[in-house]
């Protein structure tokens, strides 16, 4: 699959993604271990992005590859995150779908351009 998201179109959507694991506790009445972990992983994300090596990082002390290798492995961990921590109902569809979103942006995205 050729990658046909760009470093600067990446950066829009991990902001973007900060933003929805910010508003799910409360849109989606996620409470618990599942809204408190929503409220990391956006912590989380907003810094990984903030230090990323890419057009919309503030820091830029992370490369834009190991950003990538970073959400390869995180994408997969909200996969199973429902089954191993017994998320049912709104919380299961949530990590799932922000996991899969996730591998795919991953897949679409070209971790070697610079800009």
């Amino acid at each position: 699959m050729k990658p046909i998201i760009n470093p600067r179109i990446h950066g829009y959507l991990d902001y973007a993604t900060v933003v929805i694991f910010l508003l799910a506790p409360s849109l989606l009445g996620l409470s618990g271990v599942a809204g408190m972990l929503a409220y990391a992983l956006a912590a989380i994300h907003l810094a990984m992005t903030l230090v990323t090596d890419f057009p919309l990082g503030a820091v830029k002390l992370v490369p834009f590859r190991l950003h990538g290798r970073v959400e390869r492995m995180v994408g997969p961990a909200l996969l199973l995150a429902p089954f191993l921590l017994g998320f049912e109902g709104a919380a299961r569809g949530f990590y799932f779908l922000l996991g899969a979103v996730i591998i795919v942006v991953g897949l679409l995205t070209d971790h070697e351009a610079t800009s």
